[in-house]
């Protein structure tokens, strides 16, 4: 039998091997997965891992999961809007749920996930500066299966998983911005050409042209910078 890696040592091979990751994942997606698998890995004990994070519309949605009991307890949480995640999501706390057989704090759900043959679920947010982004989780077939070294453990764990989630968010957020911005400068630039068509038009100031076109816009119900796109294009069909 193999000794036991000091904890510390542990956790500076999963932490190296997750900056890894961020160099060579593209999306939150993609990250999220190959975190979970890398949990799984980590806590031996586990059938299972699993990321919940905030959806598209506002709900909260397991991002990346390791089989499909996992994302059947894990879903069965958000239908019933109860459970060891969402708990430690809200309370920003680590959740030690022991036994299913024996917990009484979100029965319904723990009856529903002991018939899935889970037995015991650690969960620990993800929580980076102020705010909390979510959960990871950890399930087992057998009660009892995580000790004080693995709450340690999933709590780090958690904590680099959301700074590297919080990284990725940030670099999207900074794509859509850039995005944005060029597309509110287009915008800009094809309002400007449109007022110098008005202007060349109806022998008109700047200020006055640009009046004509918001009044156009809003007469046929168009965003202003809609209907400019499409004087432009009148514009120019008509010189040809």
């Amino acid at each position: 039998m193999e000794p036991e890696l000091p904890l510390a040592d542990e956790l500076a091979a999963v932490f190296a091997r997750l900056s890894g990751l961020l160099l060579t994942t593209e999306t939150v997606q993609s990250l999220l997965k190959l975190i979970t698998a890398t949990a799984r890995e980590v806590f031996p004990s586990a059938l299972g891992s699993a990321v919940t994070a905030v959806g598209d519309q506002g709900a909260p949605v397991t991002w990346a999961a390791t089989g499909e009991e996992v994302e059947r307890a894990d879903r069965l949480q958000y239908e019933l809007g109860a459970g060891p995640c969402l708990t430690a999501w809200q309370e920003s706390s680590v959740i030690d749920v022991g036994d299913l057989h024996d917990d009484d704090r979100w029965p319904e759900w723990a009856a529903s996930a002991a018939r899935l043959g889970l037995r015991s679920v650690l969960s620990a947010p993800m929580v980076t500066g102020c705010r909390s982004l979510g959960a990871v989780k950890v399930y087992a077939g057998r009660p009892h299966a995580f000790d004080e070294r693995d709450r340690t453990l999933l709590t780090m764990f958690a904590s680099q998983a959301a700074v590297l989630v919080a990284n990725v968010r940030s670099a999207d957020a900074a794509v859509r911005l850039s995005t944005e911005l060029r597309s509110a400068l287009r915008a800009r630039d094809i309002v400007s050409m449109a007022k110098g068509v008005v202007m060349g038009r109806d022998h008109v100031s700047e200020e006055m042209a640009f009046l004509v076109l918001a009044d156009e816009a809003s007469r046929v119900g168009k965003p202003l910078r809609d209907n400019a796109e499409a004087m432009l294009r009148a514009a120019i069909r008509s010189r040809r």
